[in-house]
């Protein structure tokens, strides 16, 4: 008998915390590694909230909380829907979590039976696939290409629907692309998914504070959509706390309940004093995200620049997050001196061991043409990672 069971036995590790342990591997052994496998902002959480967190502690908020999440954080989320989306809840609506990747499988295994079909347009977020996988669904992928700025059309998600299908799983601004559904976009989506009332939609908007081109746009603000539609945020991008780990959702009543009973029986509730610091951030100074966005913007132009001048690198513009996907498949068949490229995983371990740059093979965003890597570094650190890369790129023949 095996003693581990087959569900752990065929889950995919993360390719991102893959790579990111390589890369810790190489530095341990004194090279000097680049990380851009990594999204995770390098600037410090605001002051105002950590000095909430401070606060917090002194005040005596050291015991357990509601599952869902304290009753006042709660309606301070429901004040920002309001406020910056024009989306309205109840605090009943709203759940807490252990950040945002929590508050996705919540829902998935909250609404997924055993081979019921998610959509998900390609390239998605790494842990989708994974997710959907555990809670026994099956993911239907949904392609797009470089030249379409990585966005499916209408016409392709009426095309993916069967009967079998339950959720339509997106993110927007998207990881790995950076590309940012606008509003007559989601429309499209609306209009098709109008006719399928019983299709679910899971709309991922942790980065809809690190966007560089209008306003931010929720699929549910859109006629009759708000009702059918899950919501997931968090503070991990926007503020720079990914290690407070605190995610939520606004969602349908009967979902959120159903949410907050099955994570009564995994975690319970998140971090008493990440729930006070999250009050400070929804309500609170939003300068400090303004300008990190704007530090984000001109690493963006720094690093298109950069990749532009790659031959057989072919990137997007995004238009939000921090990451660029550039399409690398004509370097596929180019030699080195120590072997030849035949895909993106190779081309991630060149550059590795050649450049000492770490990137992630865009086979675990499901497109294998691609690589995906973060641009939440330093512009010294960005501008010494495209010369490098460039320097290993040019000497393939």
């Amino acid at each position: 008998m095996r003693l581990l069971s087959d569900r752990i036995l065929h889950l995919e590790e993360s390719q991102t915390l893959a790579m990111a342990q390589r890369s810790r591997e190489l530095s341990e052994k004194g090279i000097d590694v680049i990380n851009l496998s990594l999204g995770e902002p390098d600037f410090q959480t605001p002051e105002h909230i950590r000095e909430a967190a401070k606060k917090a502690i002194d005040d005596g908020f050291s015991f357990y909380t509601p599952v869902s999440g304290y009753a006042d954080l709660r309606k301070a989320i429901t004040t920002k829907f309001e406020r910056d989306n024009g989306l309205f809840y109840s605090p009943e609506q709203i759940v807490v979590s252990t950040g945002a990747k929590q508050s996705i499988i919540n829902v998935l295994l909250c609404l997924l039976n055993p081979g019921d079909e998610v959509l998900l347009p390609t390239p998605y977020w790494v842990s989708y696939e994974s997710m959907i996988q555990l809670s026994e669904g099956k993911s239907v992928r949904i392609p797009s290409t470089v030249a379409q700025d990585f966005k499916i059309t209408p016409d392709q998600l009426e095309g993916a629907i069967t009967k079998r299908t339950k959720v339509f799983l997106f993110s927007s601004p998207c990881n790995p692309s950076g590309s940012v559904y606008t509003k007559a976009e989601l429309e499209g989506f609306a209009v098709v998914l109008r006719k399928y009332p019983h299709i679910i939609v899971i709309s991922d908007e942790i980065y809809e504070h690190i966007r560089y081109n209008g306003d931010h746009n929720s699929i549910a603000s859109l006629p009759e959509m708000h009702d059918r539609t899950v919501v997931v945020n968090g503070l991990s991008k926007g503020f720079a706390m990914t290690g407070w780990r605190l995610g939520y959702i606004a969602a349908p009543l009967e979902i959120a309940r159903a949410c907050i009973k099955l994570q009564g029986q995994f975690t319970s509730a998140t971090s008493s004093i990440s729930q006070r610091a999250a009050i400070a951030a929804m309500l609170g100074d939003m300068k400090p995200t303004a300008a990190m966005n704007a530090a984000f913007r001109k690493r963006r132009d720094l690093v298109l620049k950069g990749l532009e001048a790659m031959p057989g690198v072919v990137p997007n513009q995004p238009d939000g997050a921090f990451y660029f996907f550039p399409d690398v498949s004509s370097l596929f068949g180019k030699k080195y001196a120590g072997g030849i490229i035949k895909n993106a995983d190779d081309l991630a371990t060149y550059l590795l061991e050649e450049a000492h740059v770490a990137v992630v093979t865009g086979e675990a965003f499901g497109i294998p043409q691609c690589i995906r890597l973060s641009y939440a570094a330093s512009e010294t650190k960005l501008q010494m990672a495209m010369d490098r890369m460039l320097q290993a790129i040019s000497k393939l023949q």
